[in-house]
């Protein structure tokens, strides 16, 4: 069976940096909008296939874990930036309470992460380039690191001080605990729908990956 590193994903991925995503879907008959409705994994198959992915290749070769993650950038005065904040991992109050940051699912989830940067022309969009490809390859002591853990343990105090439903969007600088979901009530069974949140990435944390990267 072949196996495909994290290290040879990204090198196969920069490859294709300035390529059209939406031509190379074509190429490897990968629906997009052909069909009238929007395939919304389509930007994650192609990268799937340009890292060399596919159904007969492991992705976690003997506990290499990654995962290729589409982050769309447009232009903001001129400059490129996130369009939006992006979900790391589901926050699952005891596991909160119970790990620090460097056990923690947001921290494996983050240090596994390839972030492939999509150049986004609005929705439906007939273009869409691969402008950069990078991860989170740095020393645990970085100022970033600390200041990510730093945002994890305030968090971590407020769920266990305040409580769950404690936990919104305003708190962290780097990363935030919004909720995720629809909540309410259930049209169908009439029943409370469970409130759920996740760890988020603010657009400035995506932003500021990609530059320590260049």
């Amino acid at each position: 069976m072949k196996i495909v590193t994290r290290a040879t994903a990204i090198k196969n991925l920069k490859n294709y940096v300035g390529y059209d995503l939406r031509a190379l879907a074509l190429e490897h008959g990968i629906t997009t909008y052909e069909t009238g409705r929007q395939n919304k994994g389509w930007k994650g198959l192609v990268l799937e296939r340009l890292a060399g992915l596919d159904t007969n290749v492991s992705k976690a070769p003997n506990g290499l874990t990654y995962e290729l993650k589409s982050v769309a950038f447009r232009v903001v005065r001129g400059e490129l930036a996130p369009k939006e904040t992006m979900a790391i991992t589901m926050i699952n109050p005891e596991e909160l309470k119970a790990h620090s940051f460097f056990e923690s699912h947001v921290w494996a989830k983050l240090k596994a992460i390839v972030f492939c940067a999509v150049e986004w022309n609005e929705k439906n969009a007939k273009s869409a380039k691969l402008l950069h490809v990078v991860s989170l390859d740095f020393a645990e002591d970085d100022k970033l690191i600390k200041e990510l853990e730093a945002d994890y343990e305030f968090i971590r105090s407020k769920l266990i001080t305040e409580g769950f439903e404690a936990l919104t969007g305003k708190y962290g600088k780097w990363l935030q605990p919004r909720t995720k979901g629809t909540g309410g009530i259930n049209p169908r069974t009439g029943e409370q729908r469970p409130i759920t949140r996740a760890f988020y990435a603010r657009t400035s944390l995506v932003k500021k990956i990609f530059e320590l990267a260049r």
